[in-house]
């Protein structure tokens, strides 16, 4: 449900300004005008120059913050030549996007523990290390999409892929007769995480190691009271 800890790694759920089109044009004679950053799988080389770049998105970004992120930093810190940066991702926008395209295609699964509140926990548990440990990428991330469109855009798809991904956790419930059929998913995985986000990286409190429990076991109890039901969207009558 987190980011990963580095682009190229397993699920954790994040100078100058922005580089423009026009800027990097200006800077780097050499690169097309209207290219477009490629979202296919390559291999070899490609492949390795790619995993090099978003590992130095991601460091650099915990280092130095947005403002320290730039396509010539991070291809100094990648070993890569800046022309085959800008050629391929254009501008800081393109990197940071292409991170989160990243992170969507690893294999993680949220945890079957046996019941709603379990899983609910364990998915929190993971939340929790990824927000206060480590190298604050998510949190960095998190920060980044608000200072670049193309970013935000990532970060929402990253998010409905992996809200996507943990509705087999609600699934599972409504199968086990723990909460009711017409369940909101979303709503419900929503507001499950959503403590741990408000608390960590919008009020910046200290860690609270109890909050993944209480969050699972809230959420579990208003689910299985109906209070997830899907919404109707006639009018009453």
């Amino acid at each position: 449900m987190t980011l990963p800890r580095r682009a190229t790694g397993s699920s954790e759920i994040p100078t100058t300004p922005r580089i423009s089109a026009a800027s990097d044009a200006a800077a780097d004679p050499a690169r097309p005008e209207e290219a477009q950053p490629v979202r296919h799988r390559p291999g070899g080389r490609t492949a390795r120059n790619r995993a090099l770049v978003l590992d130095a998105v991601s460091t650099l970004l915990v280092e130095e913050g947005y403002d320290g992120l730039t396509v010539d930093a991070v291809a100094a810190r990648a070993g890569v030549h800046r022309t085959t940066v800008y050629r391929r991702w254009r501008d800081v926008g393109g990197l940071l996007a292409d991170v989160l395209d990243a992170a969507r295609d690893d294999g993680w699964r949220p945890a079957d523990t046996g019941s709603l509140q379990g899983d609910l926990a364990a998915l929190n548990h993971e939340i929790h290390t990824a927000l206060t440990t480590g190298p604050p990428i998510t949190s960095a991330l998190i920060a980044a999409s608000f200072r670049s469109e193309e970013a935000a855009r990532a970060l929402r798809d990253f998010w409905d892929a992996r809200y996507a991904r943990c509705e087999i956790v609600v699934t599972r419930a409504v199968q086990r007769g723990e909460i009711p059929p017409d369940t909101d998913a979303r709503r419900l995985l929503v507001a499950a995480t959503a403590p741990l986000y408000h608390q960590t990286v919008l009020l910046r409190l200290p860690a609270d190691p109890g909050l993944p429990d209480q969050a699972a076991a809230s959420t579990a109890l208003a689910a299985a009271a109906g209070g997830f039901a899907a919404r109707s969207t006639g009018s009453a009558g």
